[in-house]
């Protein structure tokens, strides 16, 4: 029995000895010192260039605690590192300071893993250097270039999906968002590589206390989030946090930062409800600003937040599967003849409150995911008032596609499916691009945009002039018409050089054979300007308001703004 205890204690050993030596040989090609440590945390093995680093050679470091290499401000830090890989096996592009004769070293990249399979080691990787900005293209998701952390919208479909497969938040897991209200003030008073650092670390330290050690979050420049364990201490994260704004910070006085937690009551909603709740919580504090922002108050309503839009989402299931609303129509003109060219469709949830806009409801369906349902309920809509014009009629209609259904593969599918099954829409039906900034893969975004062009539907971009992604836009996508934003058309009008800068955005589009309209204008002064810009069609309450008869609109086409109009 002695023989074959010892026997296998060799073979153990031997093992050991072939995990390091393949660690060592992979390591090298990337760090420049390496440290094996055991289940106490104490250095068992150590290579490379030491000397220069801390003022000891590698042999020396043998039976040292690794708490004796690391600066004494980034002890906790690294002590929430191991603690990562204990919960994911791994650490990837940590910054940390090594504890040198002369005090402290610049921050080295720091990686490393744990194996528990012969007994608890950590194999631990440093390179001279800080880490440089993480976060790959290939991932499914999109992680902030900075932090390493998930952005917003895919923590929001992380969170999702954890609530609709049942392992959303329960009696075990939470999610906390936070707050560094004086971040903008911290980053003037630091260099670029400080507040690199800064986020690596807040990234690193946030992932470590997340479930499954990856579940956290930038959902702004100064906002965080994270699913945790219950029992996590908040108070502890928030101080920590703090220390690190304080280490980094010249001044050494650091920031305030604020927590808000949600509790729900999973009584009160199914998972998938909870989950569209849970998203638009999200990005209700990601769009927060100024005085309407308040960790203290979110805090408060949170939880009531989620609940509430839980309802919400179901309620408004409801109206779209049950096609309770109504089409109004608006006329896009053209500004020389003052003919119709096409009309918009736009949405009326109420139509007992005639003018109401439908604003709220469409950014509250695109918070919580339910923009895509709603989009291609919209479209079966219009395809049922084309459907009661006649055959031979030359009318059309422009409906509206966000941006978040453009990569939506149920959306495409259920569109595909339509306009397959009625091949006489074409000629009747227009598309019109909103809330571009939504996209994120333009080249995905593109391939939709020309299918349906391929299939005789032309493409509209909305918007357009409201930012300088729109240029982007334009060049990585071809589109039929773009439509300039209102209030960028109404700016021009009062800007010194606003003429020259429209004309100049128009004349682009035409030498690209894109098509323009001039959205909200409301008066002849509007008309004669977008005239005089090159604008080709115009749309405004110059022309009438939506309504659901297009009838209205004829006797509102005035001879006198179109002297060329015959009627």
């Amino acid at each position: 029995m002695a023989e074959k205890q010892e026997s296998q204690a060799v073979s153990s050993a031997q093992a050991i000895r072939s995990e390091r030596d393949r660690f060592v040989a992979l390591a090298f090609c990337w760090a420049d010192v390496l440290i094996e440590l055991d289940a106490d945390e104490k250095v068992i093995f150590a290579g490379g260039p030491w000397g220069p680093l801390i003022g000891r050679d590698a042999g020396a470091l043998t039976g040292l605690a690794l708490g004796d290499l690391i600066a004494e401000q980034d002890r906790s830090l690294v002590h929430e590192l191991l603690g990562l890989a204990r919960k994911k096996g791994r650490i990837e592009n940590a910054a940390v300071r090594l504890q040198g004769a002369r005090g402290a070293t610049q921050p080295l990249s720091f990686s490393g893993y744990r194996l528990d399979e012969l007994g608890v080691h950590y194999f631990l990787a440093f390179r001279i250097g800080s880490p440089g900005r993480v976060g790959s293209s290939d991932t499914p998701v999109v992680r902030d270039t900075e932090s390493g952390l998930y952005d917003a919208e895919s923590f929001s479909s992380v969170v999702a999906e954890r609530a609709r497969s049942g392992e959303g938040l329960d009696e075990h897991d939470q999610m906390t968002l936070i707050a560094l209200p004086d971040y903008e003030d911290l980053q003037g008073r630091m260099d670029t590589d400080a507040q690199q650092a800064l986020l690596n670390t807040m990234g690193v330290y946030l992932k470590a206390n997340s479930v499954d050690g990856d579940t956290a979050a930038r959902i702004g420049d100064d906002r965080f989030g994270l699913v945790h364990e219950a029992d996590l201490d908040l108070d502890e994260l928030q101080q920590k946090i703090g220390e690190f704004t304080k280490e980094a910070d010249p001044t050494g006085q650091g920031i305030t930062v604020e927590a808000a937690t949600v509790e729900v009551d999973l009584d009160t909603a199914s998972d998938e409800d909870l989950a569209n709740g849970l998203v638009y919580a999200i990005n209700q504090f990601r769009s927060a600003e100024g005085s309407d922002f308040s960790v203290e108050q979110l805090s408060t309503n949170l939880s009531s937040l989620v609940s509430q839009a839980a309802n919400s989402v179901k309620a408004f299931k409801k109206v779209v599967a049950d096609a309770e609303f109504e089409v109004a129509l608006q006329p896009i003109i053209d500004v020389l003849t003052g003919q119709v060219h096409h009309y918009e469709a736009l949405v009326r949830f109420n139509p007992a409150d005639g003018e109401q806009s439908p604003y709220e409801q469409i950014v509250f369906a695109e918070e919580t995911g339910l923009i895509q349902e709603f989009d291609l309920a919209m479209v079966h809509k219009v395809v049922e008032w084309l459907n009661g014009t006649p055959r031979n009629s030359t009318t059309s209609v422009a409906v509206n596609v966000s941006g978040h259904s453009v990569a939506s593969l149920d959306y495409i599918s259920g569109l595909h499916d339509l306009l397959t099954e009625n091949l006489w829409l074409r000629g009747k039906l227009l598309f019109e691009i909103t809330e571009s900034a939504r996209m994120t893969d333009l080249a995905a975004a593109n391939q939709f945009i020309q299918k349906l062009r391929g299939e005789g539907f032309p493409v509209c971009l909305d918007d357009f002039g409201a930012g300088a992604a729109n240029f982007q836009y334009l060049s990585t996508m071809e589109v039929d018409v773009v439509k300039l934003d209102g209030s960028a058309v109404r700016n021009a009008q009062e800007a010194r050089k606003g003429k020259a800068f429209l004309k100049s955005l128009v004349g682009l589009c035409r030498d690209l054979g894109v098509e323009t309209i001039a959205e909200m204008v409301d008066d002849e002064k509007g008309l004669k300007f977008i005239r005089e810009c090159g604008v080709q069609y115009v749309q405004g309450y110059l022309f009438g308001k939506p309504n659901k008869d297009i009838k209205t609109f004829e006797k509102l086409r005035l001879p006198s703004l179109f002297p060329q109009w015959r009627g």
